[in-house]
């Protein structure tokens, strides 16, 4: 194979990449975003965060091989990049001080019932943002991303018997906390 092969193989290669992390960013971009938030509870880093993990993907795209899907593999590399930086210097020496952003739709058409659901997602969601992280982590893959509970633990590789636990005690967390506000 001559150079010119090769620099032509590279090329579609290159291209082929780029096209699939284009895709997985289009697809995937705003979950991913949403579960940085989980764990750092500050959008402007979660977005830096976001696109730090698009670009490890595009780095490591070619040790993909196939075990698991690429969205739980995507969402593996985004929870590993976030303990990562809960870990960091960065993090431990940074106020985190912004509230939860609303991602929760109100289906409601009168204006009262539309206060009282958005009060109500917004206790909800503070609630779920108040877990500790290893609760949070299982209630966002699972409720908002639709993961089960053995996409789950490919995702952060916890025993499957673990995550249910984890899920059962977030939930009566939860339902204290909103009692509470009650």
């Amino acid at each position: 194979m001559n150079e010119l092969e090769q620099i032509t193989i590279i090329d579609d290669v290159m291209e082929d990449k780029e096209q699939l992390i284009t895709q997985l960013m289009d697809e995937y971009s705003d979950g991913i975003l949403y579960l940085v938030y989980t764990y750092v509870k500050n959008r402007t880093i979660a977005e830096d965060l976001t696109q730090e993990i698009f670009l490890k993907c595009y780095e490591k795209l070619d040790q993909f091989h196939h075990q698991a899907s690429l969205k739980t593999w995507l969402y593996r590399i985004a929870s590993n990049h976030c303990k990562d930086y809960l870990r960091s210097w960065h993090y431990r020496k940074v106020s985190l001080t912004e509230k939860i952003w609303d991602y929760i739709p109100s289906k409601s058409k009168e204006v009262e019932e539309e206060v009282i659901a958005k009060h109500q997602g917004d206790n909800l969601s503070q609630a779920v943002m108040s877990l500790p992280i290893k609760y949070r982590e299982i209630v966002f893959l699972h409720f908002y991303e639709e993961l089960s509970f053995r996409e789950i633990s490919k995702v952060t590789t916890v025993n499957i018997n673990t995550i249910k636990t984890r899920m059962k005690r977030a939930k009566e967390i939860l339902k204290e906390k909103m009692k509470e506000e009650v």
